[in-house]
């Protein structure tokens, strides 16, 4: 693919909100066009990251919880943010400890992904974790949990049928049954 040069121009920017977990900047810009207007971003102080656990038995295990934004009920691959100061593999394994209780072996890398890149630069990162040992979970005080473990075949389907709509686990799901061949 060939490289594109950058149609739009920053005139200026500023600070709008800021949280320990969020922060949005509003720019004035020249839009591709030649208009001028603004443009707002939300930049995570953590990246994204999504772990596929899947057993000997190709069962995984998804993370139940009502998404305050999306005001609905979301099942979900255990997920979370780690911040820059930490290994990111390291995280993924501290994430799926945390929501799941369980242990891992093995991680290997399913993805990258730009979650909603028209308003934000978050990364998200999926992981296949297998080697799978189980334990006591440790929510966040913000976490209210429900775990579930089911054949891979049927998370599938509840991704195609739209069960499942998160895009890291959407991302992370397709990628490991494009792999299997299912």
């Amino acid at each position: 693919m060939e490289s594109h040069k950058n149609p739009w121009r920053t005139l200026d920017g500023k600070l709008i909100y800021e949280n320990p977990w969020i922060r949005v900047d509003e720019f004035n810009v020249i839009n591709p066009s030649g208009g001028k207007g603004i443009y707002g971003k939300v930049s995570f102080k953590g990246r994204a990251v999504g772990i596929l656990p899947i057993d000997d038995e190709m069962n995984t295990w998804l993370v139940g919880q009502y998404r305050y934004t999306l005001n609905e009920y979301s099942w979900e691959i255990p997920m979370g943010a780690v911040p820059e100061s930490e290994v990111l593999e390291e995280g993924a394994k501290r994430e799926l400890k945390e929501e799941t209780g369980l242990d891992c072996q093995q991680l290997d890398f399913l993805c990258k992904i730009h979650t909603s890149n028209s308003v934000t630069d978050e990364v998200g990162y999926a992981y296949l974790a297998t080697g799978l040992t189980e334990g006591q979970t440790n929510f966040d005080d913000t976490e209210d949990i429900s775990i579930n473990k089911l054949p891979f075949t049927e998370v599938l389907e509840m991704v195609l049928d739209g069960r499942i709509t998160d895009s890291l686990s959407v991302a992370a799901i397709m990628k490991f049954a494009r792999i299997k061949g299912i």
